[in-house]
């Protein structure tokens, strides 16, 4: 099968939750065997139009990102690729005009990711929003709480699917406990993080003999280490920075508890490798959070809606035994993630009357 992918913005060009999405879909529909072509904003050196890179070819539709004729000029891009399925994205939801007619004009159906929350129903942006929620064939998204905002744009439920990111199951039978301690919470240090609501959480923890590590870096960071000095803790919390998915999976293979207070995750990636890990979860939650749908049904996983009750959670995570591994989530392997996708492909184009 033929992919292409519509992404102006790809993960050689920036950092992103949802661009590392595509990126593991393109890298193991080539793995499988498919053709994969991905429509964007160059990002190499040189000139060439076309660049094939790990199996991937990458398409320059325009020299740098931003500019206003990206998608009249990926409809002609596409029109030349003859896919077989069209693979858009909704981070910049006007693209999705040049996908669908570049699509139309190569006989080819649409397939959206649909990753973000913060969408706007106004203007010229939230009319784009709302045609990409209707127009293509199917509409994928990470999470429930992603569906939910497909559909408050107009897309129709029965055609959005979630599918989950997937995980390197292999990968975290093989890794070996590393460094870290007992609880770990992971994500950017931004303004979302709301990593207040474990601090305040853990200075009521005192009395019980605990380490803290914080995986990650961002603009907050400094902020958060001064609430950590300020509430008397900062001797037992320890800021490692950004770390690669190898190191933070070791990290959560010698952790007992992760804990996710972030106001807003599309889908809590780490939170599912930790489970993985055999971490017991907490979660506190937020609307624009998915993070409580992954422990809403597991018995090792708590929720909770203040700092108050991540305490209580955290003392009952004490009374939990250690995992090495949780088989249960070998259905969130990387093999299941692109069956997922490769099923929404056939589904398109069986509905486009393409078979």
């Amino acid at each position: 099968m033929r992919v292409a992918f519509v992404s102006e913005t790809t993960a050689q060009h920036a950092r992103g939750d949802d661009l590392d999405r595509l990126a593991l879909l393109a890298d193991l529909l080539t793995e499988r065997g498919h053709d994969v072509h991905v429509c964007c904003a160059q990002w190499w050196d040189g000139q060439p139009d076309a660049f094939d890179h790990e199996g991937v070819t990458y398409h320059a539709v325009t020299a740098d990102r931003g500019q206003r004729w990206f998608a009249p000029k990926v409809a002609t891009t596409l029109s030349g690729l003859d896919p077989d399925v069209v693979h858009a994205t909704s981070r910049t939801p006007g693209h999705v005009y040049g996908a669908r007619w570049g699509a139309l004009l190569a006989g080819a159906p649409v397939v959206l990711d649909w990753y973000d929350t913060r969408t706007t129903t106004d203007g010229l942006t939230g009319r784009a929003y709302q045609y990409a929620a209707r127009k293509p064939g199917v509409v994928v998204t990470p999470s429930r709480t992603v569906k939910t905002t497909v559909r408050e744009h107009g897309g129709n439920g029965e055609d959005v699917r979630v599918v989950p990111t997937g995980i390197d199951m292999e990968g975290i039978r093989r890794a070996v406990p590393g460094d870290g301690g007992d609880i770990v919470c992971s994500r950017r240090l931004d303004e979302d993080a709301n990593v207040e609501s474990l601090f305040l959480a853990l200075a009521e923890f005192r009395e019980y003999d605990w380490n803290c590590t914080i995986v990650g870096d961002g603009p907050e960071r400094a902020s958060y280490e001064r609430q950590a000095r300020d509430l008397r803790i900062a001797d037992r919390i320890d800021f490692v920075g950004d770390c690669s998915v190898e190191e933070r999976v070791e990290i959560f293979k010698n952790a007992h508890v992760y804990v996710h207070t972030a106001e807003r995750t599309p889908f809590a990636l780490d939170l599912l490798r930790a489970l993985a890990c055999g971490c017991v979860g907490i979660v506190e939650y937020h609307a624009q959070s998915s993070a409580h749908e992954l422990v809403e049904t597991y018995e090792r996983g708590f929720r909770a809606t203040s700092d108050e009750e991540i305490t209580e959670c955290l003392v009952r995570a004490g009374d939990l035994e250690r995992k090495a591994v949780d088989e249960s989530f070998a259905d969130y392997d990387h093999d299941q993630f692109l069956d997922a996708y490769l099923d929404a492909y056939e589904d398109a184009q069986a509905s486009a009357g393409l078979f």
